[in-house]
C-alpha cells in the first residue's frame, strides 16, 4: 500500500519554488508530510515574554519581547566619512533582562518606523556578543498587533505562538504560515499505531496530534500531541529493531563449544593476571550464546581500558577450539595493526601455528588491510581459505568479495559506531552459515540509547577497570583568559618527559588542507562572534612545528594523522611505542585503541571543538600504565559559554556513563544517535532518549509482542507504511555516508 499522496505532495507545488528550495536546502523538508513532522521547538504565550537571560550563544533564536528603547545614531565610517553612517540600536526587554538589536546602513529605516517603544514583536536572529553584551545583528521581526488587527492575528490564531526550529533564511513565523497552508492535509495521515495499543494507552489519533502540535489552544493540547508523537517514533523504531531481531533468531548457526584442554585453556594458563569478575561474567554470557544454534548478536560495552579486547580474544579462541575461524574488524589501519601486534604478543607461541616453535594447540593469526603488499595479501587470503589461520584481524578489506573463509564462526566488530548495519551484514555473509557476532564499543551508552540504537543486539557491560590502571587528572586550560596556564601546560609536558614518560598533543585539523584563499582573507567584523570562533582550528603540522622550535625544543616531537601513508603511520607508532619519540602531535586518529602505557600526559588543543564522548575516548589513551595520567583541555572560549561548561563537565568526572548523559542532555539526540550508528537510524524529532526512558522500554515490549504475533505486519498496513518510510530514510542516510 502506498503512502497517502496528500502527504507525499512536493512542497514546491504547494508553497512555491522559492520557499520550497530554502526548506529543502536548510531544513531537509521536501514533502507536505516532512513539513507536518517539523514540530515547533517551543511555544510562547501571546501575553508573555521570553526569558532573555537564558539565550544560547551562537544559536539562531526566536523571542517574543517588548521594545524598551530605540535610538538612531550617526557615525563616521570608511563608507561614510562625513558622519553620515547610520546605526539603529533597539533595546528589547522581557521585564527582567535586556537584549540589544542593531541595524546598519539602509537597513535602519523600516525598523525605525516599526519598532517604537512599547511594541511587542517576534524577533529572530543569531545571538552574538559585542562589547560584552548579548545582541542580535539585523534580526528579522514580526510585530504582534492587538486583536482585530490585520492578518497577523489570523496567522497567530490561538493563545500559543509556535516557535519552529528555523534558519537565517527562513524565520519561524514564515514556517508557521507554510504549516498553516498544509495543515488541512493532516486528515489524510495514516496512523501507524495499532488501534488496540492507541486506545489502551489513551493516545489521541495522529491527525489530532498533528493539529494540536502545530496549533495548540492550551498547554494540555501540547502535552496530548507530544505524548502521542513520541509513541509513534519510539514504536516504529522499535518495530524495525524487533523485526530484525526476529529475522536473526530464525537463522541457523553452528554451536561453538570450546574443547577441554585446548587453545583457550592453554592461553588462560599463560595469563600473568586473573580476569576481573566483570570479565568472567561477560565471558560466561558470550560462551552461553556461542553454544546455541542461533547466531549470537551481542554488544559489549566497556570503558576505555576495561579489558574488552581480552574478553573478545577469549571468545575468538573458543571458536577456534571448536574448529571455526574468528575475524576481528577494526575501523582504521592503525588500530588493526595494533590489535594484531597486541594479540600475537599476548598469545606468544600459541599464535605460531604451522611454524617451528609453535605450540601444539597453536593457530595462525593473520592481518589483512587495504595497503598490504600483494605477496603478503595473497598469503593471508590463502591462510584464510585453507583454514590455516584461525584468527584474522583486518579493516574493511575483510568485507571484499575476494576474501573467503574456510569456516567463519565469529565476527568481532571493534568500535561499532564506525560501521553501519550493512557492513556487519556483508561480513556475516562470509560464513557457510551466519557466524556469531560480537560488537564492542568504548563509548559508554546509556541503557535507553543502547535500546534505541543497538536494539537488535543483547548488551553486556564491563564496568570495572582491571587492576593496575592509574587515575587520570583532568584540567581545563583557559588559554585566552590566562595565557600563563598554557605555558605551565608545556612545562608539565617537559616534566613528564624528564621523568621518563611520553605525551600526546591532539589537534582538530591536519594543516595541509588547501584552504580557500577567499575565506582566509575575510576579516571578522566586530559584530560577529568572538575571535576564537573565527580562526581556523589549530592544525597538527603547525602546532608540531611551533612546539619543536618553542616550548618543547630539544624533545623528540613527531606527527601522526590520517593522510599519512600506512607504513609511515605504523613506523611513527612503533617509534612512539618504543619510547624513541617523546611527544606525538596527532589528530583523533589516536582516539580508539592506541595503547602506549608509558604515555602519561595529553594536551588537547581547541578542546571545545571535540564532542564530550570524543574527549573521554582521547583521555583514555593516558594513564594506561602504573603512573598517573594527566589530561589538559586547552580552550579559548569564554568562561560563561556552553562550550566551556562542557569541558568543565569532562574534567570533573571519569565516569563515561555520567558523561554520556551530560552529552545527551547538551546536544540533540539525533547527533548522538547518528554518531553511534553512522547514520543508520533516523534522527529523533520528538523523543528525548534520556527523559523518555519509560516510553522506549514500553515501546520495545509492545513492538516485540506485535512482531511475534504478526512478523510481516500483514494486519497493520499503517505501521507497514511508516516502517517503509523509516527504512527508506535509513537507507538513504546510510548511502549518503558511503
Amino acid at each position: 500500500m502506498d503512502l497517502v499522496p496528500a502527504l507525499e505532495e512536493p512542497l514546491k507545488k504547494v508553497l512555491g519554488p522559492a520557499t520550497a528550495k530554502v526548506m529543502a536546502e536548510h531544513l531537509g523538508l521536501h514533502t507536505v508530510g516532512d513539513l507536518l513532522h517539523h514540530y515547533p521547538r517551543r511555544y510562547e504565550e501571546r501575553g508573555q515574554l521570553t526569558h532573555l537571560a537564558d539565550l544560547p550563544m551562537d544559536e539562531h533564536v526566536t523571542v517574543v519581547a517588548q521594545v524598551a528603547d530605540a535610538r538612531l545614531l550617526t557615525f563616521a565610517s570608511a563608507k561614510a566619512p562625513r558622519g553620515k553612517g547610520q546605526r539603529l540600536e533597539v533595546t528589547i526587554t522581557d521585564g527582567s533582562g535586556q537584549l540589544r538589536l542593531v541595524f546598519f546602513g539602509n537597513g535602519v529605516h523600516k525598523p525605525h518606523k516599526d519598532l517604537l517603544p512599547g511594541t511587542r514583536a517576534l524577533f529572530s536572529g543569531k545571538v552574538s556578543v559585542f562589547n560584552r553584551r548579548l545582541q542580535l545583528a539585523h534580526p528579522a521581526y514580526e510585530p504582534l498587533r492587538g486583536e482585530g488587527a490585520d492578518e497577523t492575528v489570523d496567522t497567530w490564531a490561538g493563545a500559543l505562538i509556535p516557535l519552529y526550529p528555523a534558519t537565517a533564511k527562513l524565520e519561524s513565523w514564515k514556517i508557521a504560515k507554510a504549516v498553516q497552508t498544509v495543515l488541512p492535509s493532516v486528515q489524510e495521515a495514516v496512523d501507524p499505531l495499532p488501534e488496540q495499543l492507541r486506545e489502551g494507552r489513551g493516545l489521541v489519533s495522529l491527525p489530532e496530534a498533528l493539529l494540536k502540535i502545530h496549533r495548540p489552544h492550551t498547554n494540555a493540547d501540547i502535552e496530548d500531541a507530544r505524548a502521542r508523537l513520541k509513541w509513534d517514533e519510539a514504536f516504529v523504531l522499535q518495530v524495525a529493531l524487533a523485526r530484525r531481531r526476529h529475522a536473526d533468531s530464525q537463522l541457523p548457526a553452528v554451536a561453538r563449544k570450546p574443547k577441554q584442554d585446548g587453545l583457550l585453556t592453554a592461553f588462560d594458563a599463560k595469563l600473568p593476571f586473573t580476569l576481573t569478575e566483570g570479565q568472567q561474567k561477560v565471558s560466561r554470557e558470550i560462551f552461553d550464546d556461542l553454544a546455541t544454534e542461533h547466531p549470537m548478536h551481542r554488544l559489549l560495552q566497556g570503558e576505555v581500558g576495561s579489558g574488552k579486547t581480552m574478553v573478545a580474544l577469549r571468545a575468538m579462541l573458543a571458536v577456534v577450539d571448536a574448529g571455526g575461524q574468528a575475524a576481528m574488524l577494526a575501523p582504521t589501519e592503525v588500530l588493526a595493526q595494533q590489535h594484531h601486534r597486541s594479540i600475537t604478543e599476548m598469545m606468544g607461541e600459541l599464535a605460531e601455528g604451522g611454524m617451528l616453535g609453535g605450540a601444539e594447540d597453536s593457530t595462525k593469526v593473520v592481518l589483512l588491510t587495504g595497503s598490504m603488499g600483494a605477496a603478503g595479501r595473497r598469503q593471508a587470503l590463502l591462510d584464510l581459505v585453507t583454514g590455516e589461520a584461525g584468527l584474522v584481524i583486518g579493516t574493511h578489506a575483510l568485507i571484499e568479495d575476494k576474501v573467503q573463509f574456510h569456516d567463519l564462526g565469529l565476527v568481532v566488530v571493534d568500535e561499532q559506531h564506525r560501521f553501519g548495519v550493512e557492513q556487519r551484514d556483508a561480513l556475516r555473509g562470509k560464513g557457510k552459515q551466519p557466524p556469531h557476532l560480537l560488537v564492542m564499543t568504548a563509548t559508554p551508552i546509556p541503557r535507553t540509547v543502547a535500546m534505541t540504537v543497538f536494539g537488535d543486539l543483547d548488551t553486556s557491560v564491563l564496568d570495572q577497570l582491571p587492576a593496575g590502571r592509574s587515575p587520570i587528572a583532568s584540567h581545563v586550560v583557559p588559554a585566552a583568559d590566562k595565557p600563563h596556564f598554557l605555558s605551565r601546560a608545556w612545562e608539565r609536558v617537559r616534566e613528564e618527559v624528564s621523568n621518563g614518560h611520553q605525551a600526546y598533543v591532539v589537534c582538530p585539523r591536519i594543516g595541509d588542507e588547501d584552504d580557500d584563499p577567499k575565506k582566509a582573507k575575510k576579516k571578522p567584523s566586530p559584530e560577529d562572534a568572538p575571535e576564537a570562533e573565527k580562526r581556523p582550528p589549530l592544525a597538527v603540522l603547525e602546532v608540531a612545528d611551533q612546539l619543536a622550535r618553542g616550548p618543547l625544543q630539544g624533545l623528540e616531537v613527531e606527527v601522526l594523522h590520517g593522510r599519512m601513508p600506512p607504513d609511515d603511520k605504523d613506523a611513527v607508532m612503533r617509534r612512539f611505542a618504543a619510547g624513541e619519540t617523546h611527544v606525538l602531535v596527532a589528530t583523533t586518529v589516536i582516539e580508539v585503541g592506541v595503547n602506549v602505557p608509558n604515555a602519561t600526559a595529553m594536551v588537547i588543543m581547541d578542546a571545545d571543538r571535540f564532542g564530550v564522548s570524543q574527549l573521554h575516548q582521547l583521555r583514555g589513551r593516558v594513564g594506561r600504565g602504573s603512573a598517573p595520567g594527566l589530561c589538559l583541555l586547552v580552550t579559548e572560549m569564554p568562561e560563561a559559554s556552553p562550550a566551556r561548561q562542557r569541558l568543565t563537565s569532562v574534567a570533573s568526572t571519569l565516569d563515561g556513563f555520567e558523561l554520556s548523559r551530560i552529552d545527551l542532555e547538551q546536544r540533540r539526540e539525533g547527533d548522538v544517535l547518528g554518531q553511534a550508528q553512522s547514520g543508520a537510524r533516523t534522527s529523533l524529532r520528538m523523543l528525548a532518549v534520556i527523559e523518555d526512558e519509560e516510553i522506549i522500554a514500553e515501546a520495545r515490549q509492545e513492538a516485540t509482542a506485535v512482531v511475534a504475533a504478526d512478523p510481516d505486519l500483514a494486519h497493520l498496513p499503517g505501521l507497514r507504511t511508516a516502517l517503509q518510510a523509516l527504512l527508506d530514510e535509513e537507507r538513504e542516510q546510510y548511502l549518503d555516508k558511503g
